[in-house]
């Protein structure tokens, strides 16, 4: 898989959301996703957004997925850090 595909399935499942996707061998990724739909769930919610979106090419052609969320006003309160 390409980081542009992953990225147009988040973007497809959590309409508005900034996405960004890296990973360099096409089966292990690291993604970031600034979503308002993350206010008031739990980071396993959170989480279960993204595997949802991402369907069936989670265990097949994506082995290794690391997923960090954040709201809108989560990253704008720890910009500066290293997020991903």
């Amino acid at each position: 898989m390409q980081n542009d595909e992953i990225k147009d399935l988040i973007v497809a499942g959590i309409p508005g959301a900034s996405v960004t996707v890296s990973g360099d061998d096409g089966t292990h990724f690291e993604t970031l996703v600034i979503s308002e739909q993350f206010k008031g769930k739990s980071m396993v919610q959170q989480h279960q957004m993204i595997y949802r979106a991402l369907g069936q090419k989670m265990g097949k052609d994506i082995n290794a997925l690391s997923i960090q969320t954040i709201t809108p006003e989560e990253w704008e309160s720890k910009k500066g850090l290293r997020v991903l």
